[in-house]
């Protein structure tokens, strides 16, 4: 029997394309991660979702996920607009977010980093590679990294 593994917090996965999106929760559970996995299809949904707003009003927005696993190339608000605005606000300036994307451009790497992403993960082109990076990254950012209180 496998076991599962768990925190308290969701995970935000901000991914347009759909099989990207249930491949990388397939994988996420495959590893053993219990987690709710949050799906949001572009960077305005992402931030809805974070700070309560639009089909999430009501949603307490200090209630961060415990890691964003976001992708760089989306319609309506690109992840590096993303990754700008989260670490401009100070309740979402210290979440881990981890760059996953299929961009393999120098400038996006440095984009990714000077905006303040704690990893960049450039997707593998093979199954099986792609489950054992989601997966490490998982395993990670949930169980092993301890991440800063959020500022109040």
């Amino acid at each position: 029997m496998k076991r599962g593994y768990m925190t308290t917090k969701p995970i935000l996965l901000v991914e347009d394309t759909p099989d990207d999106a249930e491949l990388t929760v397939m994988s996420l559970k495959r590893s053993g991660l219990l987690n709710e996995v949050i799906i949001a299809e572009d960077g305005l949904e992402a931030l809805d979702y974070l700070f309560g707003k639009g089909r999430y009003a009501g949603r307490n927005a200090e209630d961060t996920p415990a890691l964003i696993l976001l992708d760089i190339k989306m319609p309506r608000l690109d992840g590096i607009e993303v990754l700008q605005r989260l670490r401009a606000d100070k309740r979402t300036s210290v979440l881990p977010v981890v760059m996953l994307t299929t961009s393999n451009e120098d400038v996006d790497l440095a984009r990714a980093y000077e905006s303040g992403a704690n990893a960049y993960v450039h997707k593998p082109v093979s199954l099986a590679q792609f489950q054992e990076a989601v997966r490490q990254l998982g395993l990670f950012w949930i169980l092993t990294n301890e991440p800063p209180k959020p500022p109040r």
